[in-house]
């Protein structure tokens, strides 16, 4: 497939040669597949960030992590006075080929100032910004100073035994570890986010208890049910979490979902204030703020005479000061409701497992932790067992010495060359070369009874030592059991209460059945082709006259309904605005209505084009496009638990829309195209999507040059003869008008 095309004309003569060289070689153009280069220049890419930037691995870092705190471990900032940031940033360098911004910023959030963590590795000194507030941004790294947090230490022990592997750095000058042997599944204790090529990684962080306590439960039965010892996440901002049994076990089981977080809060009775301690962890004080104040601007909160930051260096705290006679429990229920103050948190536990991204439940999750530590602590053992024999094996050629001590010094007075000394003591008493050299080191001053006895109980140690570590070695249990213990050992010291208080379903009822209730009575409503609105009662709309319009406008839309219905608006840009019937105020025949891409705050250029009106969001939303396709999308997608206003992507895009319609069950509509031919579409030979910009199933066939112009609803007597324009399979082309047929006139 790959060609050239032609080259540039030549260059003058008068040009010098170099010059002309390069002129000759511009214009040259290579063709190259798409595939071809996806594959050498955007995989490698794509495989970079997925593997050594974004997604973290099973010890719970990412690269970026891992090279800045072993950067620390080297430094000796386990113990010792903090030294600045700005020296830790410089020698991390070596390892990580990033800028210092970088390192620093990823330095950042791993400190315990910055409040991002459940268990910081980082002792900070300085300012470090908060992880929930955005306008609170970390001090230069040349102000501020660091040192390794206590529980470091259980991420590099015995990290020089061989328990991981090591691996060059980027220019071969250095050493770094492919992992850190961690003694606790920090993969589930610290929260983790990451976005790589065409996936993520969104990990919550659970309480070190909780996990140590359920990872030492799977250790003793492998059938445990972890939520009996793993309650739910636990945020370091704290907060409350609204438990959920399906959705939590929805993300032990898969690692995908979501869990609900509110806010914290005291009523301050004397000063008439609400005061917010904590919050979500999906959110910051100034988008809350901001929030808040938009609904108050709009007049949809009315109980509130002020907002304000009020975080200090005690803490997080947003005070909201109130009218007077305002319940504070009400006006918060609604904050929850309309607010980030009640936020989801998207669960989404996407792991690096040996080199491959593996999506994994929490139980999948302990396990691959424990294969990875098993393998630690064995290389451990192992390592030790090594030396151990060494050692004996140099102990067992001392104790033949020590026997006869009179004969190895005469072995070595009567040697006249050095280097002789070894192999006269080799062929002396039967031993190899290092118990050798290992004897001809010995001080003259240890050729005493007390240094004898102590070899020879060495000896007798080290024999009880092996044979403990091979046993170990061939037992899984025994190093399952050490796991354990070292599991314990870590919840003794830096097990924590937890910071996210969980709260009932049951518990949140109560507070939001205190919400204002909407007035239901009996309405009226009706939307025009210019995209105006009116809400007018029975009653009104018995004493009204003629409606006002625009000129050249029309009602396209009138529906009895209710006072507490939903309104759904979509509009020409593919998009659906939704709102309450109780928004908008009741009014009169006699007045325009409201212009509804005003009221709803649309897009600049943006039409309303057709209403829906639903209560429980039951039935289907059909769309025909110009192209002959027909999508039919189950209302129930277009219910939000948010309560969002917009949505975008409401229907697809890819061809021009010619009518939408919102049916509670399966009915029949007329399409006619511009060629004349009219069909008879039933939606139930219509397969139903969740998917609300599917491009739907092709119905009617068209010509080149044709497309589908109108859409109505059929009903009984339009045709003479209805079975003469349907069909038993879809997509037809349909039937011209019959000549008994001609005087209904095919209007949208």
């Amino acid at each position: 497939m790959a060609s050239k095309a032609k080259k540039g004309t030549e260059a003058p003569k008068d040009t010098p040669e170099l010059e002309r060289a390069h002129i000759l070689g511009a214009g040259e153009i290579e063709v190259q597949p798409i595939t071809e280069t996806i594959e050498t220049n955007y995989m490698p890419y794509a495989m970079s960030v997925i593997m050594s930037r974004a997604i973290p691995e099973i010890d719970g870092f990412k690269p970026s992590h891992r090279k800045l705190l072993y950067t620390m471990y080297k430094m000796g900032l386990l113990s010792g006075p903090r030294t600045k940031s700005a020296n830790i940033v410089g020698r991390t360098m070596q390892l990580n080929p990033h800028g210092d911004a970088a390192i620093y910023e990823a330095m950042v959030r791993l400190t315990k100032g910055n409040e991002t963590l459940l268990h910081p590795f980082i002792d900070s000194k300085g300012n470090f910004g908060k992880a929930y507030s955005r306008n609170m941004a970390y001090a230069a790294s040349r102000y501020t100073e660091a040192r390794l947090e206590p529980i470091a230490a259980e991420l590099f022990r015995d990290i020089e035994k061989d328990t991981v592997d090591f691996v060059d750095n980027y220019d071969s000058t250095m050493k770094e570890p492919t992992l850190l042997p961690v003694t606790f599944p920090n993969i589930l204790v610290n929260p983790n986010t990451g976005i790589a090529v065409g996936m993520a990684s969104n990990i919550c962080s659970f309480n070190l208890r909780e996990v140590c306590e359920t990872t030492i439960a799977l250790i003793n039965n492998p059938n445990h049910d972890i939520s009996d010892t793993l309650n739910a996440p636990d945020f370091p901002g704290g907060g409350q979490l609204i438990y959920d049994k399906d959705a939590l076990h929805e993300i032990y089981e898969t690692g995908k979902g979501s869990v609900k977080v509110r806010a914290k809060y005291t009523y301050d009775k004397k000063n008439n204030c609400i005061d917010i301690y904590e919050i979500p962890p999906t959110t910051t004080c100034e988008a809350i703020i901001e929030k808040i104040v938009e609904l108050v601007k709009a007049g949809k909160l009315k109980e509130i005479s002020d907002v304000r930051d009020e975080t200090d260096k005690t803490g997080l705290k947003i005070t909201i000061d109130l009218k007077r006679g305002v319940d504070p429990d009400k006006l918060m229920a609604q904050l929850f409701k309309r607010t980030p103050l009640e936020d989801s948190f998207s669960c989404n536990f996407n792991v690096l497992i040996a080199g491959k991204p593996m999506l994994l439940g929490v139980k999948e999750l302990l396990e691959e932790w424990l294969a990875f530590r098993e393998e630690a602590v064995r290389r451990r053992v192992y390592f030790d067992l090594s030396k151990a024999k060494d050692r004996l094996h140099l102990l067992k050629g001392l104790k033949k010495i020590l026997l006869d001590i009179d004969k190895a010094i005469k072995i070595i007075r009567d040697t006249e060359n050095e280097q002789d000394v070894v192999p006269n003591l080799m062929i002396g008493f039967g031993i190899d070369e290092v118990q050798a050299e290992y004897v001809a080191e010995i001080k003259l001053r240890h050729l005493n009874r007390e240094y004898i006895l102590k070899r020879l109980e060495d000896i007798e140690k080290l024999t009880k030592d092996i044979a403990e570590m091979e046993l170990i070695l061939s037992d899984k249990k025994r190093i399952r059991a050490i796991i354990a213990d070292e599991l314990k050992d870590v919840i003794k010291k830096y097990g924590k209460d937890r910071r996210t208080e969980i709260i009932t379903a049951a518990e949140v009822t109560d507070a939001e059945d205190e919400e204002e209730d909407i007035p239901s009575y009996p309405v009226h409503l009706f939307f025009t082709r210019e995209g105006y609105f009116k809400k007018i009662t029975p009653q009104s709309l018995r004493m009204s006259g003629e409606h006002k319009l625009k000129e050249g406008d029309e009602i396209i839309a009138e529906i009895e309904s209710d006072n507490t219905a939903e309104l759904l608006f979509f509009t020409d840009k593919a998009q659906v605005y939704k709102a309450k019937a109780s928004d908008f105020e009741d009014t009169k025949a006699s007045v325009l209505g409201d212009f509804v891409p005003a009221a709803l705050g649309m897009d600049e250029g943006e039409s309303a084009i057709y209403m829906a009106v639903t209560k429980d969001f039951a039935g289907y939303m059909v769309f025909f496009f110009e192209n002959g396709k027909v999508a039919k999308i189950e209302m129930s997608s277009y219910e939000t638990k948010l309560n969002r206003k917009k949505l975008i992507k409401a229907y697809s895009d890819k061809s021009p829309l010619v009518a939408a319609a919102y049916i509670r069950e399966d009915t029949e509509f007329l399409l006619t195209s511009t060629a004349g031919r009219n069909l008879l579409v039933n939606t139930g030979a219509i397969s139903p999507k969740t998917t609300k910009d599917s491009q739907g199933v092709s119905a009617m066939t068209l010509k080149k040059g044709h497309r589908l112009a109108s859409v109505k609803q059929y009903n009984e007597g339009m045709f003479k003869n209805p079975a003469r324009y349907r069909t038993k399979t879809l997509p037809a082309a349909g039937m011209l008008l019959a000549k008994e047929d001609t005087g209904e006139q095919m209007t949208m």
